[in-house]
């Protein structure tokens, strides 16, 4: 048989089962994120995300499965896995009697890091922390603590990032300035997994997403497939004139007054439709062409699975 060496993946998860007494949090998740993806987790509230992302990171162990990350077993080699990951995680925990370098340089210690001054003065640059370096941490505001937080999780240079709702509550510029160091990081080749509650940011950062629902893997695809598969496009038109013909009323998806609604698969589908308009005396007063965007394709995923 040839063996042929495959890369490692970041992230490999088998069959990961997650039960609390009576309710399953995660029921038989399997996945692999790819070194260097930008990979995104969306569900909803109570989908299973925090559960995946804290058996990922070590926090929790799975009552099934295995969870390896860049090749070490996050339960039987935990020391090696979580030296590969770096975790941003939703809750602000911090050491209220620190000022964020001295943070910085613990955490830098508990990784067996010295002389990493260089890469902390970066971080807290990128993260526009410089002017607060010797401040308490208690003495932050909220958006400010969370850009502690997610220093902490680079300070190691992990090649693996989670980020657990980074920007919950965070201001636009947090945002931005976030987005652009963690996208250098991936370009870099740092693998990024995101939860996240903004489909827009999920949908503008990520190549791949998984959707749970109740425990489960629902939908799993590139964002560009997700997009395509479940959505389409649609084409809205004001139309006057002569009433609609029989063959459009056929493919008509819906009449969201006062748009006449089409949902298109691809581009060349348009022209027939004005063409039959035109022959029928329709009269086109205004045309929109609408994208489909992730929150559809969430939405029809999220209502496709119900139990």
């Amino acid at each position: 048989m040839g063996n042929k060496h495959q890369p490692m993946a970041a992230i490999q998860i088998t069959q990961v089962q997650k039960n609390y007494a009576a309710l399953q949090a995660l029921n038989d998740v399997s996945l692999t994120v790819e070194q260097g993806e930008f990979f995104g987790l969306l569900g909803p509230n109570g989908a299973g995300k925090t559960t995946l992302i804290s058996i990922i990171a070590g926090l929790i162990r799975a009552t099934s499965g295995q969870v390896c990350v860049m090749g070490h077993d996050v339960v039987s080699d935990y020391r090696a896995a979580r030296n590969q990951l770096g975790m941003v995680p939703q809750e602000l925990v911090f050491d209220p009697f620190f000022t964020v370098r001295e943070t910085l340089r613990m955490q830098s210690g508990y990784y067996g890091l010295k002389h990493n001054d260089a890469w902390i003065d970066e971080i807290m640059e990128n993260l526009n922390l410089v002017n607060k370096a010797d401040t308490n941490m208690r003495a932050l505001s909220g958006g400010m603590k969370r850009r502690v937080l997610v220093a902490q999780a680079l300070v190691h240079k992990p090649p693996v990032i989670v980020l657990d709702e980074p920007t919950a509550g965070v201001d636009v510029e947090l945002r931005q300035t976030l987005w652009q160091f963690i996208g250098r990081l991936n370009r870099e080749g740092h693998t990024i997994v995101l939860t996240t509650h903004y489909l827009e940011e999920a949908e503008a950062l990520c190549d791949r997403i998984a959707m749970l629902r109740d425990g489960k893997v629902v939908a799993l695809d590139t964002t560009k497939a997700l997009l395509q598969r479940v959505a389409g496009s649609q084409l809205r038109l004001r139309l006057s004139g002569a009433t609609l013909p029989h063959s459009l009323q056929a493919i008509q998806v819906s009449a969201d007054s006062p748009y006449t609604v089409f949902r298109i698969n691809q581009y060349a589908e348009i022209e027939p439709i004005l063409t039959t308009l035109r022959e029928s005396n329709c009269v086109i007063e205004e045309l929109l062409l609408q994208q489909a965007d992730l929150e559809d394709v969430f939405m029809q995923v999220m209502n496709g699975t119900k139990k």
